[in-house]
Parts: C-alpha cells; sequence; structure tokens
C-alpha cells in the first residue's frame, strides 16, 4: 500500500506550520489522527520523516525530500481537477492566490465580491507574502496564481491589472501639503523617505526613487506596512512612499490625507495577475484576471 494523497497533504501540512497541532487544524482534521496517519506512512516508506519534540515537528532528511515529491504530485492532481473543470467550460472549485500585502487590502475584498457573484462555485483561498514567496511558493504549487510584479517571476504568464503610479503622503502642515497635484522628482531632493522592512519588493521602488531625487531613505524607522509609513509621515517630516491603489483608497476615505503623483516614468509599478505556464486554468486566469483590472480601473478613477 502506497501513501495515499491525504497523507501526503498532512506531510505537507506539517512542514508548512511546524507542529501537529497546527498541521492537523489546517487539514480540519484531529490531532491523533494525523499522528496516526504520519505513522501509517512512515510504515509503508520503513523511514522516519518527522522528529516529534516538545518544541515542535522537525522533517527528518528524508522527510525534507518526500514533501519535496509531494508537493509535484499534490500540484498535479490540483491540475488534474483544473483541467477536468476546464473541459466542462466553468469557473469553479478552489483556487488559491497569493497576494503582495501593498495590494490585497485595497483590491480584493471589491474584487473577490465581484468574482463570487459572477462565478457563485468559484472558492478562493487567499494569502499575503512577500515577493520571495510567492515566487518560491508559485513555482511549488503552494499557490495557484498571484497578485504580484510580473518582472519578478519570470517563465510565467500574466494579465496585467494596473500599473500603478507612485504617490506621496505628507503632514497637513508640509510645504509640500500646499497642492494636492503632481510633482516633479526634483521637488524632493533632500527630503527622508519612509520605507517597509527589507524583503518588500517596494522598498526597492522606494530606494530607487530616493537615489533618483537626492533623497534618503530613514535608517531609523521601517514600517510594517503601508498604513504604519502613513501614519508616521502625517507626524511630520519624513515622507510616505505609496503605490495609488493604497493611496486613492485612503484618500477618499480620509479628505485631510495630502498625498501627491510624482511625476516620472520610473514611479510606477505594474502590477498583474500571474501564474505557471504550465498550468492548464490559463483561460481562467484571464478571465479573473479580467475583474481584477476592472475592480482596480474603478478604484483608480
Amino acid at each position: 500500500m502506497k501513501p495515499s494523497l491525504r497523507q501526503l497533504q498532512y506531510l505537507v501540512a506539517i512542514s508548512e506550520t511546524g507542529t501537529m497541532s497546527e498541521a492537523a487544524k489546517r487539514t480540519h482534521v484531529s490531532q491523533p489522527s494525523l499522528s496516526i496517519q504520519l505513522k501509517d506512512m512512515e510504515e509503508q516508506l520503513g523511514a522516519s520523516l518527522v522528529e516529534r519534540g516538545r518544541k515542535g515537528a522537525i522533517l527528518t532528511p528524508l522527510g525534507v525530500e518526500v514533501v519535496a515529491r509531494a508537493r509535484i504530485i499534490l500540484r498535479q492532481v490540483e491540475d488534474l481537477k483544473a483541467v477536468s473543470r476546464e473541459a466542462a467550460g466553468t469557473l469553479a472549485g478552489r483556487v488559491r492566490l497569493g497576494v503582495l500585502p501593498t495590494v490585497g487590502p485595497y483590491l480584493l475584498p471589491q474584487a473577490t465580491k465581484k468574482l463570487h457573484l459572477a462565478y457563485p462555485e468559484l472558492r478562493m483561498t487567499v494569502r499575503e507574502e512577500r515577493t520571495v514567496e510567492l515566487e518560491e511558493h508559485l513555482s511549488d504549487g503552494r499557490f495557484d496564481v498571484i497578485i504580484s510584479t510580473p518582472e519578478d517571476h519570470p517563465g510565467t504568464q500574466s494579465h496585467p491589472i494596473v500599473m500603478e503610479n507612485i504617490y506621496i503622503c505628507v503632514a497637513p502642515d508640509d510645504e509640500l501639503a500646499q497642492s494636492r497635484g503632481p510633482l516633479e522628482i526634483k521637488d524632493l531632493k533632500g527630503r527622508e523617505f519612509l520605507t517597509l522592512g527589507q524583503g518588500h519588493k517596494f522598498t526597492t521602488v522606494v530606494n530607487n526613487l530616493a537615489a533618483l531625487a537626492g533623497a534618503t531613505t530613514s535608517g531609523s524607522y521601517e514600517g510594517t506596512s503601508l498604513d504604519a509609513l502613513r501614519q508616521m509621515a502625517s507626524m511630520g517630516g519624513s515622507i510616505a512612499v505609496l503605490p495609488s491603489l493604497y493611496a486613492i483608497s485612503e484618500a477618499k476615505r480620509d479628505p485631510q490625507l495630502i498625498v501627491r503623483p510624482i511625476n516620472n516614468p520610473f514611479a510606477q509599478r505594474q502590477i498583474s495577475l500571474i501564474w505557471r505556464e504550465t498550468s492548464p486554468m490559463a483561460a481562467k486566469f484571464d478571465t479573473i484576471g479580467t475583474v481584477f483590472e476592472d475592480v482596480a480601473k474603478a478604484i483608480m478613477s
């Protein structure tokens, strides 16, 4: 008897959560049931896959290899299901979506609502991750599709969603707050930009703009979110650099928020829906991408 697909899912969940209890929660089984299934799989393979301890569950070297192969198998099974749905001509089933944290909260609420109304049998699970994790998890099959910057995911297919302009946000008493119109990159010379922590691709965008403007980036503060950057900027002195989906969404909610677009061809970033070249869901992802694109246009208008 060979390991079942369910057992492979349990092992992958253990590898991703690091504990038996969290893996059981993720896979919707009791912890004793998961432990029994893991032990059964180990007996079938004749080797230990997980080292159990008080600090959690650690994969053995063989367990790491089995997880890598299990992800391939599980991805192929999902692709098989997708082929069946494609043949039936329906947009249904579960789609695992990864999204940049600088995009997700400002695009997805309206987009997922519109998708559900149009395709009630479609179920979308969403997880926010940084660019490097999105790339890894799209490649290994943990995500079916992601929303990210296409240049960071070579060898993929994509549907453009929006070309975001880059905005600044300043305190109401800042000299740059005297106008709401676009500003030139030279207007930012000598100023200090606030950034997200390292590992966020948007931090690279901010660093590049700072170099272009003759500005600096804050060495004493790194925000954990765009909200944190905006709130820090509102206290005065430093400038928050924000993508337009966020800047426009927040400006609509807060008329006192001072945001201005930067008039420069480098003050842009392309956001797209991205999937593997081998995905059998390409046509369906194009359909989903069109919905995201329409919602983004509505927000930007």
